[in-house]
């Protein structure tokens, strides 16, 4: 073998080996387009895809801290207590061939040890199903007035027309807690209507399982620098819906004095209220949760002013001062109180 084979032998050989490995190496992979949360504004401010779908999610809340007046109320024998909570709300809405489809989770915790689903429902096509406030929550909008507020697994349809509003509920009266399906159960029913800058609605419900019902009218009015509001209350018997008095009426004038603070003078009379109840924070404390009462021939009534003042862009401040007085009051309950608050707000 001379050298010219030999060279010519080895470079084919190294040819060889080299298709092998050019055969054989690896290629690296195309990295995947990373998908970036993408702003969603079919549903209004604050809404972003979930990624991979087209369900837009918007989380909201408020963090509040406050310091409370409660005269003679407190178990340590103080009237002043601290109290702080957090609160989150969870919207998904998406758009489907029956319309929008939205489901919210409310999440409240607070500084008393406790922390629980404060709403958890779905609304489309005008139906609301799950757990949540019924229309009694919808109050004046000052710190002095009791009104009714209820939490309960239910089903309610609403037509809202703008002008016109009306709808029915079917609603479990046990507000949730150790629930189940029973006999006690109500219906409630509202009309409603806006006019210029008038507003009406009127509520009645009825208690199957105690066989009452309760009635409710109230109405909103812009008038000079403010807003009146004025509502009444009439009550067959203490029921679900209303049980603190056979009757109230509650009036307050909401004055807008700049564009950042609003002062809401507010009043309300209760004709024979419940004999459950004590001077408290209406102030009534429910002395015996377990029974409904009576209505007495005590009345009582309650004068307050609320402040607000937004302090900057998410963050404002409120404060409430109030006095309930009861007249005939049995001898062994409290027959006036003063009670109030200071709080500070940051919502997002």
């Amino acid at each position: 073998m001379n050298i010219k084979s030999l060279l010519l032998g080895s470079a084919a050989a190294m040819a060889v080996v080299s298709g092998a490995q050019a055969a054989d190496a690896i290629v690296a992979a195309e990295p995947e387009p990373m998908e970036y949360v993408r702003v969603c504004d079919a549903f209004g401010k604050g809404y972003f895809y979930i990624p991979g779908t087209e369900t837009c999610l918007r989380v909201y809340g408020y963090v509040r801290t406050e310091f409370r007046y409660r005269e003679n109320e407190y178990t340590n024998g103080g009237d002043i207590d601290a109290y702080s909570r957090g609160y989150l709300t969870f919207a998904a809405k998406n758009d489907t061939e029956l319309g929008v489809v939205s489901s919210y989770i409310n999440i409240q915790a607070d500084t008393e040890g406790s922390a629980f689903v404060d709403g958890a429902w779905i609304n489309v096509a005008g139906f609301d199903v799950g757990y949540f406030y019924n229309w009694w929550d919808d109050g004046l909008s000052g710190e002095t007035d009791e009104l009714g507020s209820n939490l309960f697994n239910a089903i309610r349809y609403t037509y809202d027309g703008g002008t016109f509003l009306a709808g029915v509920a079917v609603e479990e009266l046990d507000n949730g807690v150790n629930a189940k399906w029973n006999d006690n159960i109500g219906v409630s029913g509202k009309l409603g209507f806006t006019v210029g800058g008038v507003k009406a609605d009127v509520i009645a419900s009825y208690d199957f399982d105690a066989e009452e019902a309760a009635f409710r009218g109230m109405m909103f009015a812009d008038i000079g620098p403010g807003t009146f509001g004025l509502a009444g209350i009439y009550a067959t018997d203490p029921n679900a819906y209303y049980s603190a008095a056979e009757w109230t009426v509650a009036a307050e004038y909401a004055i807008k004095a700049t564009d950042k603070i609003t002062i809401t003078p507010a009043a309300q009379y209760f004709g024979n209220v419940n004999t459950r109840y004590r001077a408290g924070t209406l102030g009534f404390i429910d002395t015996n949760p377990s029974a409904r009462g009576a209505f007495s021939s005590s009345d009582a009534w309650k004068v307050g002013l609320t402040a607000g003042y937004q302090i900057t862009e998410g963050l404002k401040t409120l404060a409430t001062v109030n006095y309930v007085k009861f007249d005939n009051a049995p001898s062994n309950i409290d027959d006036s109180k003063w009670t109030g608050f200071l709080r500070l707000q940051r919502d997002f």
